[in-house]
């Protein structure tokens, strides 16, 4: 089952539908909530000295009364500090009725070395910044020494994006319900959030056929039933073929890391494309690994006649400008293969993204991935900035749509997104991935997927997880060089899962 991720509004329907099913009204889902936290804070943190409990007026508060409630029924010394009082009539009311800790003013909250604070302010529907009294408490909690944890999202936070909305709650751990919401995964939240622990409150697995969720946690439980597995039958042009575009004479090391990856992938037949200034270069390195020349467009088109290959990786290390553009455009126009831009190719079409776009709606099925980082994002689409678009998550829905493209938005927070509106966002990725010639394996693998038969998304989505989960097998010191075998051992293990299922 795939790891759906929600966002506020869609999380607020889950709660209505819950409620609408019964047989619990909204306050029992608070209550559950707030047992939900105060059982993990009581079984990982009941040495605390005391406890401080920040509440708000909505139900973010609310879950932060039932917490108080519990804590100070265990024995626990407990203090409540209210930041406004809830509307009348509501579940937040009630809680704050039921909870025997009498509420203090927030702008008296000063807590002791050793303590645990909670913050139950606002949560993951706050959409405006955090001020005001409110907004110096967080800045004496975060300052003290002690535990911070926050119920839901950490106030300050947007649940949509991830952005940071006036004063912010810095957590060590964070106690969500049901599944977890963008602002969780996409930095800076992702970091604010600390330790993420998803709690069950009794929200039904079955409402989320209701509410189409169309965002996913990149794990393997997305792709690995598509992961491309050869059976007896099977021969190499059967396994795809792949073919990877070398730049000139000094600038040939890219491709081949591309091209090594996208036959460690799994592909059965790769060809690296040399210019005739790189053939002997490039022969000097290759030996499982064809070569072919391709100096013209006529070359690319007589290749694609004679050996019809599955995709093509194009850009790594083969310069920005008119040639790379015009084989890009070939690509898309002239042949039913899957086109992977990378690095140059993409810088090539800052100033004629248009081109690219219109060759790219020319097919029904989506055949083009692209892999920028934040820079090359930046280039290709201007216009889809933070200030624009706060959410990476809906800039890059909003790329792929445009481009029609899958689009993997490099970063320690990668996002795929397809032009239908899918969208996943990657968690196991490392700072270990910052090294030269990293992105040109990621390209390679996701075209040696294709090219295999694996569906652009799913391919990207994989490519992205075990390019991550690759170089933190191999950990401190690792080279790009060092991942295409990596890549393959990772896949190994992945595969031989579903043989054992």
């Amino acid at each position: 089952m795939a790891d759906e991720i929600l966002t506020p509004a869609e999380m607020g329907e889950a709660d209505r539908l819950t409620i609408a099913a019964g047989p619990g009204d909204g306050y029992a889902l608070m209550l559950n909530a707030g047992t939900a936290v105060a059982s993990h804070l009581l079984a990982n943190h009941g040495d605390a000295t005391e406890f401080h409990i920040l509440c708000g007026p909505g139900n973010n508060g609310g879950d932060g009364y039932v917490v108080a409630r519990i804590l100070a029924e265990s024995g626990a010394s407990v203090d409540v500090w209210s930041a406004g009082s809830p509307k009348a009539g509501t579940d937040a009311a009630q809680a704050q009725r039921d909870c025997p800790v009498r509420p203090r003013p927030i702008d008296e909250f000063l807590p002791a070395a050793g303590a645990l604070v909670l913050d139950a302010l606002f949560g993951a529907g706050l959409d405006r910044p955090v001020t005001g009294k409110a907004a110096a408490a967080i800045g004496i909690a975060n300052e003290a020494a002690v535990t911070r944890v926050a119920t839901d999202v950490p106030s300050g936070l947007d649940g949509a994006s991830g952005q940071v909305l006036g004063t912010v709650f810095n957590a060590h751990c964070t106690v969500t319900f049901f599944r977890k919401k963008p602002g969780h995964l996409l930095y800076p939240g992702r970091k604010l959030c600390g330790e993420l622990v998803v709690a069950d409150i009794g929200i039904r697995a079955n409402v989320l056929d209701a509410l189409k969720s169309r965002c996913f946690e990149n794990t393997p439980c997305l792709w690995r039933t598509l992961l491309p597995a050869p059976d007896a039958s099977t021969h190499k042009y059967k396994r795809g073929h792949a073919a990877v575009f070398s730049g000139g004479r000094t600038s040939t090391g890219a491709a081949r890391l591309s091209a090594l990856a996208a036959a460690r992938s799994g592909a059965g037949a790769v060809t690296l494309l040399s210019p005739e200034e790189s053939l002997a270069v490039n022969a000097a390195h290759l030996t499982s690994i064809m070569l072919g020349q391709c100096d013209h467009i006529v070359h690319l088109e007589s290749f694609i006649e004679k050996r019809r290959p599955s995709s093509f990786v194009l850009g790594p290390g083969f310069g920005i400008g008119d040639k790379t553009r015009a084989f890009a455009l070939a690509l898309c126009n002239a042949t039913t293969a899957k086109l992977v831009l990378d690095a140059d190719a993409i810088t090539s079409f800052r100033d004629h993204a248009d081109e690219l776009f219109s060759a790219a709606h020319g097919h029904e099925e989506v055949r083009l991935m692209l892999t920028p980082h934040e820079g090359e994002f930046s280039r290709l689409f201007p216009d889809l900035s933070e200030a624009a678009a706060p959410s990476k998550l809906e800039r890059a829905r909003a790329a792929a749509k445009r481009a029609n493209a899958v689009i993997i938005y490099k970063g320690a927070d990668t996002v795929i997104a397809t032009p239908d509106g899918r969208a996943a966002i990657n968690t196991n990725g490392t700072p270990l991935l910052a090294t030269a010639g990293s992105g040109d394996v990621l390209a390679g693998l996701a075209a040696g997927l294709m090219a295999q038969g694996m569906p652009p998304f799913e391919a990207a989505c994989a490519a992205v997880f075990i390019h991550a989960a690759a170089a933190r097998q191999l950990g401190h010191g690792l080279i790009a060089e060092d991942m295409p075998a990596a890549a393959a051992k990772i896949m190994a293990g992945l595969i031989g899962a579903i043989v054992e299922h």
